[in-house]
């Protein structure tokens, strides 16, 4: 099966400027891939540069070395050189990322929060805002909460937003860091039951899990990250 986004030797590294400029390797050499329909858990100790792969898969990070490919719109792409203009059409169209946190223009409800990316993508806006709320209720978040602006509410409730937000569009390609760190175990049911969804629907996903129990029931495989030896 042809991949939906894969990596050739791909380098990142950070340079500490105010320690000299000294250079820190992180990933060295990775040659990675995952498929539709297809979930592939990141393994490996804390430090050893999950984060930082799952970034710039994402494009938060650039490459310093190898390339990125994706498939977009029906032909692969290198994301290693695409500008912001084909970035933003890319994480628009084909490319989520459910972070860890919350990060939203203030004062805008939960369910609007929720509904922006599919409107974005062209949906109506009563449409958008039904799978909006139909998501928001799967994860357990009362209707009382959904037009109240998500700065006030606690870290899990924030983390069912996000995981809405993630989910709402359908993209071909999910990134997924952590999404049941703060959630309770009805609510990690949910996020299991979600994962399925979108891996039945076609989905390719990446994901870190610390909690091994949700990585082992929805992962396909892992692929392990291991820190650089000579890095310390």
């Amino acid at each position: 099966m042809k991949a939906s986004l894969w990596t050739q030797d791909l380098g990142k590294s950070f340079r500490l400027h105010l320690q000299g400029g000294i250079r820190i390797p992180v990933l060295e050499h990775v040659d990675f891939a995952v498929a539709p329909g297809e979930c592939v858990a990141l393994s490996g100790p804390s430090g050893a540069g999950k984060s930082t792969l799952m970034r710039c898969l994402y494009g938060n990070y650039g490459a310093e070395a190898g390339r990125i490919h994706l498939m977009h719109d029906g032909a692969a792409v290198e994301l290693t050189g695409a500008d912001a203009r084909a970035m933003r059409e890319i994480r628009r169209q084909t490319l989520g990322y459910v972070s860890q946190f919350l990060r939203v223009i203030p004062r805008i409800g939960a369910l609007d929060i929720v509904a922006e990316p599919l409107i974005a993508r062209g949906a109506a806006p009563e449409l958008a805002r039904t799978r909006a709320e139909s998501l928001l209720l799967q994860l357990n978040l009362p209707r009382r909460l959904h037009h109240l602006p998500p700065a006030t509410f606690s870290g899990g409730e924030q983390q069912r937003v996000n995981l809405a937000r993630g989910f709402a569009p359908g993209y071909p390609i999910l990134l997924l860091d952590e999404p049941t760190a703060s959630l309770d175990a009805a609510n990690r049911e949910v996020v299991i039951a979600l994962i399925a969804e979108a891996k039945a629907a076609g989905t390719a996903i990446i994901g870190i899990f610390h909690d091994v129990e949700v990585r082992d029931r929805v992962a396909d495989r892992l692929f392990e990250v291991l820190p650089i030896q000579d890095a310390a």
